[in-house]
């Protein structure tokens, strides 16, 4: 360690091996379902970033695992440590053999709470990626993740940050659990709106939309910013069209890029996309560089927003229940699942009074402030658990 950081420390932190305070458990079972085990666990039951084992599979419907794991125990997955894989269990249960059963040799050294915390710094993580062999499925093993040397706190130090890095993941679930609530309220309240609109006022888009569909332009891009500015697929997210980060600049025609030009409440679709999923997705133009226009790839529409509010229109297309019907015409070429202007124009909205939808468009906006306060909370939350991992890193210099 540099002088530097030496000058950082708190007094009676210590350098230790992570082999020297933790012991890699190797209980095992070889018949789970006789030994009275009914969970198991594969790496795909544990989420990146995530210390809570969510989901997991039923030992009863066959399972070839055997390492054994009980609760308080941390779950590291050493397969593509890159994915950034750690949990505490909180029930027992047998796991995959891609996944390393870690606890403390003393819980008078190193705090069991503390353990999931260490295995989640990042220099914890650099270890385990730069310590894997495999190109393929690259994997980390004990002996290497045993040579892992970080900052021991003292016993009280340990105490304050379990207490706090453990607050922060709790204010983390709450604000998940949260984030969870008001998006199935979003989607709820959508689908009952729209199962209220009476047949009569089910319309093609062919009727909503006086002047399209119409496909974009794909010029050449360069890399000087040259002609006019272009979007890619990519700028379609969430029911928006960002700008930032997916424009590039193409040379056409002045006339083209009069004809093509986006302006304010523009919908553009995706016609194509590898992602079955994301074909047939759009979003809302709200602000976009000056003599934008958009690729070939993307489909704009200019809705009659006499008859509907295009926000309106944004809102019920990218809903479950109309996507699917849209996507149910996508066919597969090479690989990039397409739809086409017929596709659209057929496809149908159901529209509510001009009244109604401004009603519903409200209660949305309110639904969706929550859900960007709740988002604002948790990037708070996160930024002070990424600062409180890193006083561990940094041996408490950073004054946490």
């Amino acid at each position: 360690m540099s002088d530097k950081n030496n000058k950082a420390l708190k007094p009676d932190w210590r350098r230790v091996k992570f082999g020297d305070v933790v012991r890699l458990s190797k209980a095992r079972s070889q018949d789970p379902m006789a030994d009275g085990i009914e969970r198991y666990v594969g790496l795909e039951h544990l989420e990146p970033g995530d210390l809570r084992i969510r989901s997991w599979g039923s030992v009863a419907d066959g399972v070839t695992f055997t390492s054994v794991f009980q609760p308080g125990q941390v779950l590291f997955g050493k397969r593509r440590a890159y994915q950034r894989k750690v949990a505490v269990a909180d029930f027992s249960g047998v796991c995959s053999g891609d996944i390393y059963v870690l606890e403390t040799k003393d819980a008078q050294v190193l705090l069991p709470e503390l353990l999931p915390f260490i295995c989640q710094t990042d220099a914890f993580f650099d270890h385990a990626v730069g310590t894997s062999a495999g190109s393929l499925s690259p994997r980390t093993n004990w002996t290497s993740l045993a040579d892992f040397e970080f900052m021991l706190p003292p016993m009280d130090e340990q105490h304050r940050l379990v207490k706090l890095l453990t607050s922060i993941e709790g204010c983390l679930a709450s604000l998940s659990e949260a984030d969870l609530a008001t998006t199935a309220l979003e989607n709820s309240r959508i689908e009952d709106a729209l199962a209220s609109v009476p047949a009569d006022r089910v319309i093609t888009v062919d009727k909503l939309v006086p002047l399209g569909p119409k496909n974009g332009l794909s010029p050449k891009a360069n890399a000087d910013e040259r002609g006019y500015p272009t979007l890619s697929i990519g700028a379609v997210r969430d029911g928006r069209i960002v700008a930032e980060g997916n424009t590039k600049y193409a040379e056409i025609s002045d006339a083209e890029a009069a004809a093509f030009e986006l302006k304010a409440n523009d919908v553009l679709v995706v016609r194509g996309n590898g992602n079955k999923l994301l074909t047939g997705r759009c979003g809302l133009v709200d602000v976009v560089p000056k003599g934008c226009f958009y690729p070939d790839l993307l489909i704009r529409l200019k809705f009659d927003e006499k008859i509907i509010r295009p926000e309106f229109a944004v809102l019920q297309w990218n809903s479950q229940s109309t996507h699917n019907r849209l996507i149910s015409r996508a066919k597969s070429t090479n690989g990039i699942w397409k739809i086409n202007g017929a596709d659209i124009r057929q496809h149908a909205l159901k529209v509510p009074e001009v009244e109604e939808q401004d009603d519903l468009l409200a209660e949305m906006r309110a639904i969706r402030s929550a859900r960007k306060n709740i988002a604002t909370r948790m990037t708070a939350a996160q930024n002070l658990k990424l600062h409180a991992l890193r006083s561990i890193e940094n041996g408490g210099g950073n004054g946490i």
